[in-house]
């Protein structure tokens, strides 16, 4: 039997291998109540980073899915997809949220299978697909020159917000204002967890972000954020898969206006909030 094909079979003793090693799984909402994609459903998928603590009977024991720091907090019964990476191979899997485990950490219950995605579809199975946010990014040459530009980026979303303004296309140039960075790249957000985010890269981006220590970020969310949400990280590591692309984590850094923490953290609230009700409404 392939080995491939061996793991997929066994994806219990592949589990069993991400939690010996402190691993972690990634989730995110399903958009239909099934667990089953919903055709023409609006936004991006937003995967959470959790680390795996515990495999038991009929469930998973994960961290709490978090966002700069704060809990998000899922109820009970809702479809999740989820998936775990062995070297350069990765698995999806649909379960559901069974509730928080009293002395901390979410219930997942247990996949009854597993699908191995294919190289050149990391994101897809059969039964699934994910679609990545869109993240612009720039070196940032002055750490310091932040706090002007994260201030005028909450009042343009909150204005937008309050105003029911545009919510896809291009944000108008005057509506923007960079702080001291360098030539800028697109990446997609991988995933998010308490401490910061993860990007994919391209090749060809591959040599401005080996340059850069600080990135200057905006995460679309459209629609149900109504601009990107622009954010400090810091490059923390990066590894590159087989197709050359870059897989970089990134911490959040807010030590240059702690302030803006709690507004990235609302935002993302609110786009969890409207995907929840999105499930709902296409389950119902």
């Amino acid at each position: 039997m392939p080995p491939n094909r061996s793991r997929t079979e066994r994806w219990r003793d592949s589990i069993e291998q991400v939690r010996q090693r402190g691993g972690a799984l990634e989730i995110t909402l399903a958009r239909g109540g099934d667990g089953s994609p919903v055709p023409g459903a609006s936004g991006a998928d937003l995967v959470w980073r959790v680390r795996l603590l515990d495999i038991r009977g009929d469930h998973l024991l994960v961290e709490q899915p978090a966002a700069a720091g704060k809990v998000i907090r899922l109820h009970q019964g809702v479809a999740l997809i989820g998936a775990f990476s062995i070297g350069q191979n990765r698995w999806m899997f649909h379960s559901r949220t069974l509730g928080d485990e009293p002395r901390g950490g979410l219930r997942l219950a247990l996949p009854t299978r597993v699908e191995r995605c294919q190289r050149r579809s990391f994101f897809r199975i059969s039964t699934a697909e994910l679609s990545l946010p869109r993240v612009e990014c720039w070196p940032l040459l002055d750490p310091m020159t932040v706090a002007p530009a994260e201030v005028a980026n909450r009042d343009h979303v909150l204005r937008q917000a309050a105003t029911g303004g545009r919510t896809d296309g291009p944000t108008p140039a005057e509506d923007l204002l960079l702080p001291e960075v360098g030539p800028g790249f697109t990446a997609r957000l991988l995933n998010v967890s308490g401490g910061g985010i993860g990007l994919l890269v391209e090749p060809e981006d591959a040599h401005t972000l080996d340059r850069s220590h600080y990135l200057w970020m905006r995460v679309d969310l459209r629609p149900h954020v109504p601009a990107p949400i622009a954010m400090t990280g810091r490059v923390a590591h990066c590894h590159t898969d087989s197709s050359g692309r870059i897989h970089a984590g990134v911490a959040f850094e807010f030590g240059f206006n702690a302030g803006h923490r709690e507004f990235v953290v609302d935002q993302v609230g609110r786009y969890v909030a409207a995907l929840l009700e999105g499930a709902r409404r296409a389950a119902a």
